[in-house]
């Protein structure tokens, strides 16, 4: 059989277990592990090495052997945790995690990186083994724990409490080949303590003194065989003529071949459900989570959004079209017209929500890096999350990781402080670091918020100066903190490995520009800093306003839009040569003319004939010139570079009702386009209006 075509399914699910171990990993208390963790921990090693040893990778396969042992001795209580045991197996994930890309890229491993976790693992099982020995040696009441059994055990006495035991697993495996029989014993040996197996013809039996559920035991064998080959019962169901089989070869040794012998007894598996340890497990049927979702390949996502994007523009066509038609001859059509857009609303909030993500996806990543630079700074940090179920679009969700782990990383090294400087201010010793998402109207605000020392607003201004910004004593707090977003900006007295340098500030703001979002800082002396991102929910659905500038229709995403209005004459005013401003509230706002940065001819030059619209643009606020207010509504986004090429202030495209292509305008870089066209007179209507 073809193995490659399921190879995709293994590296999503490895993963899968890699991030889930690290999770359990970091939660787990070291003096007092809870046993459940362990188990999951050990299941998810277990899971990945049988998958690997499948496939034949072998790197995997020795790495997470020598981790499932270590594991599989904690859980039995016979390994005492400790922080560096624990740090070695948070390496070993991230080894395991770079074998996996690795063998998933089509390469190998790197051989020396292999090597090294490796004998990590093995230096750990020594250290502990040897533990174990001087612990031994130490106990001087040897008899009272058991009397010395006779050198060769006798098969009856270990037969009859096995088989009263509680715990114990009776697991019918059928139809195996020869490979299987010894695959499937070695992997059911790593579950639990195997109490005897027997082989009958092709099928096994296996007694297993385990703490696992049934559906753990399913998901170890399902890696070499199918469902319908396993059956798993709490007792043995003994067919007639069948209990003396049972009883001579219930005891048969683990390490010896089991001889072939009468015919395969039939096991249960309804009886699973009345196990007791593991009742809630078993309830549920085995697939019964998988059956509940499908993995689907992004793509085809992406593919279903657009063509929904396109029913969603026809039945905008058909709308516009039908407005010229009498509702009295027409009224069957209008109505049926009217529930194709109802339903073609719901398809269109139905399918994006199939992209959407929760932000637990991205918080989850956080706890190892807080963990690893905390430690490493020697500081004592808390990180409390809120909003972890709030979604996001696939397309931002894995675009918006970098920037917030740079955030995270910045309030790690800047922002809080170290113990005995927070105890000296009346601080706890530890610090907190909060991330939290929560929907606002059509965008998502993500927070980072810790409660270290604050922004030194003039170590800052001091910094600016000395670079050649223009800044002044006088300006307010809200733009000395956007200072620190500037290109190789930093105020930081040394380098060091986590920041310093003065580089990914100003990525961070760039990147989420480029998604359409804006980055606001507030900062409190000694109370802490919380940086605010806004996002849109997502990029292939847009709430835009249409505008007319001529005879060509533009699309203002709404997000910026504050308020529109029409100019009076006494609230224009010119600067030099270059253009106008506008004066709306005792603020004076630089002018845009959409039909000059875009050189649409026929459109309405003077401003008191046309219609302004106040736009904000990160810390930026100005007016936007255009001849008229078209409506409210939403615009499935078309990628301009897609189909044609980059645009200066245009950053997509969308297709209206009447069939029409509109620009999305990027709203961002007006002004930075007007600004580096040539100057020109300014334009006001009557020239008395002129004020310096």
């Amino acid at each position: 059989m073809d193995l490659s075509q399921f190879t995709q399914a293994f590296f999503l699910e490895a993963n899968e277990l890699l991030i889930q171990m690290e999770r359990l990993l970091l939660e787990i208390d070291v003096d007092t592990p809870d046993s459940e963790q362990l188990n999951a921990i050990f299941r998810a090693a277990h899971s990945i090495k049988g998958g690997a040893a499948t496939f034949g990778f072998a790197s995997l396969t020795d790495t997470t052997h020598l981790l499932e042992n270590l594991l599989d001795r904690a859980r039995h209580g016979q390994l005492q945790l400790s922080r560096p045991m624990i740090d070695a197996f948070l390496e070993t994930k991230d080894a395991l995690q770079e074998q996996l890309t690795a063998y998933e890229a089509g390469s190998v491993p790197e051989p020396d990186m292999v090597a090294h976790i490796c004998a990590i693992l093995q230096q750990l099982a020594l250290e502990s083994s040897d533990a174990a020995a001087a612990a031994a040696s130490n106990v001087s009441a040897a008899p009272a724990v058991a009397p010395a059994p006779a050198p060769a055990p006798a098969p009856a006495p270990v037969a009859a409490p096995v088989a009263a035991k509680p715990g114990a697993l009776y697991i019918t495996l059928a139809r195996l080949s020869e490979d299987e029989f010894r695959l499937l014993s070695d992997e059911l040996g790593n579950l639990g303590t195997v109490v005897s197996q027997t082989r009958r013809g092709d099928a096994l039996t296996v007694v297993l003194d385990t703490t696992c559920g049934p559906d753990d035991i399913v998901a170890v064998c399902c890696f070499l065989i199918d469902e319908s080959q396993i059956k798993i019962s709490t007792h043995p169901e003994v067919a007639a003529g069948d209990e003396e089989v049972l009883h001579e070869e219930i005891a048969i040794p683990v390490a010896q071949a089991p001889a072939p012998a009468a015919p395969e007894s039939a096991v249960a598996p309804a009886a699973a459900k009345s196990a007791a340890p593991p009742a809630s497990t078993a309830a549920a049927p085995a697939g019964g989570k998988e059956s509940s979702s499908i993995r689907v390949d992004v793509e085809k996502v992406d593919q279903l959004i657009n063509l929904v994007g396109e029913l969603v523009i026809t039945q905008s066509m058909l709308t516009q079209a039908a407005i010229m038609l009498d509702p009295v001859v027409y009224e069957r059509f209008l109505s049926g017209l009217g529930h194709l857009e109802r339903n073609a609303r719901d398809l269109q909030e139905s399918v994006m929500s199939i992209r959407m993500m929760p932000m637990d996806y991205v918080f989850s990543r956080f706890p190892r890096v807080i963990r690893d630079v905390s430690a490493k700074l020697g500081k004592q940090v808390r990180l409390d999350t809120y909003g972890k179920e709030t979604e996001l679009d696939k397309g931002l969700i894995e675009r918006i990781i970098d920037p917030l782990t740079h955030l995270v990383r910045n309030s790690l090294d800047h922002g809080i402080e170290t113990p005995d400087k927070r105890l000296a201010a009346g601080k706890e010793a530890t610090g907190q670091l909060l991330l939290s998402a929560q929907h606002h109207g059509g965008n998502i605000v993500i927070e980072v918020s810790d409660d270290g020392g604050g922004l030194n607003r003039t170590r800052i201004l001091a910094k600016a100066m000395e670079q050649g910004m223009d800044v002044s004593e006088s300006m307010p707090d809200d733009e000395v903190w956007q200072l620190i977003f500037a290109p190789g900006f930093s105020t930081a007295e040394t380098i060091t490995s986590i920041s310093g340098r003065g580089v990914g500030m100003d990525v961070v703001k760039r990147n989420i520009q480029e998604m359409g979002g804006h980055v606001e800082i507030s900062s409190r002396a000694g109370r802490g800093t919380t940086t605010r991102i806004v996002l849109p929910l997502t990029l292939a659905i847009l709430n835009g306003m249409s505008v007319k500038v001529g005879n060509e229709a533009y699309i203002l995403p709404l997000s910026y839009v504050i308020e529109s209005l029409q100019p009076l004459q006494e609230n224009l005013h010119s600067i030099t040569n270059d253009g106008l401003v506008i004066k709306v509230r005792g603020e004076y706002l630089p002018l845009v003319e959409l039909h000059r940065v875009f050189d649409v001819a026929g459109a309405q030059t003077n401003p008191t004939q046309a219609i302004v619209v106040i736009v904000q643009s990160d810390d930026a606020r100005f007016a936007l010139l255009v001849d008229e207010l078209l409506g409210q509504h939403q615009v499935v986004v078309k990628n301009l570079e897609t189909n044609y090429r980059k645009v200066p202030g245009i950053s997509a495209a969308t297709i209206l009702g009447d069939g029409d292509v509109a620009f999305i305008i990027d709203v961002g870089a007006m002004l930075k386009i007007q600004n580096a066209q040539p100057a020109r007179s300014a334009v006001l209507p009557p020239p008395a209006l002129q004020v310096a």
